[in-house]
C-alpha cells in the first residue's frame, strides 16, 4: 500500500472509519478483477504509474478480488475480457463495492493503491490496455 499521499479533501465515498458498502455508478464505477490476475494488474498499474495509479480496494478475504475505482460512467465503455468485470449503474442491476476507510481497521477490505487529490481514479484506458495485455 502507497503512502498517503496529499489528499485535499477524503472523497465523500470513503467512509470515516471502518468500511461502508457504495453503490457503483454514483462516485464511482469499478472493474472487479480476481486473485492473481487482479494483483497483476495492480503491480503493472502501479508501476507504470509510479505508484500513483488510483484508487484500487483489495478484498483479504473470499475470493480476494481487488475494485480498481474509475470516474462515474466509464466503465462500460470497454469490452472487458474474461476475468474482469465492470461494475457500474444500469437498469439490469446494482452493484456494491465496499470501500475501506483511509485509515484505522477495516479488515477485510484494504487499499493497494489510495485515491489522492491528483489521482482521484484508476485511468480507464490504461486500465483496459493493462487487463487486456495481462489475459493473453
Amino acid at each position: 500500500m502507497n503512502p498517503r499521499n496529499s489528499l485535499d479533501t477524503v472523497p465523500s465515498w470513503v467512509p470515516a472509519s471502518g468500511h461502508a458498502l457504495r453503490h457503483a455508478g454514483i462516485h464511482f464505477d469499478a472493474v472487479r478483477i480476481g486473485g492473481y490476475l487482479g494483483e497483476e494488474v495492480a503491480y503493472e498499474l502501479m508501476q507504470f504509474t509510479d505508484f500513483q495509479a488510483g484508487p484500487i480496494v483489495r478484498e483479504l478475504t473470499g475470493e480476494q478480488n481487488l475494485y480498481f475505482l474509475l470516474p462515474p460512467q466509464t466503465a462500460a465503455a470497454f469490452a472487458w475480457p474474461a476475468g474482469a468485470r465492470a461494475l457500474s449503474r444500469n437498469g439490469r442491476s446494482a452493484a456494491f463495492v465496499g470501500i475501506p476507510a483511509l485509515d484505522g481497521l477495516t479488515w477485510p477490505l484494504d487499499w493497494r493503491s489510495r485515491p489522492t487529490g491528483e489521482v482521484p481514479f484508476v485511468e480507464p484506458d490504461l486500465l483496459h490496455e493493462t487487463v487486456v495485455r495481462a489475459v493473453r
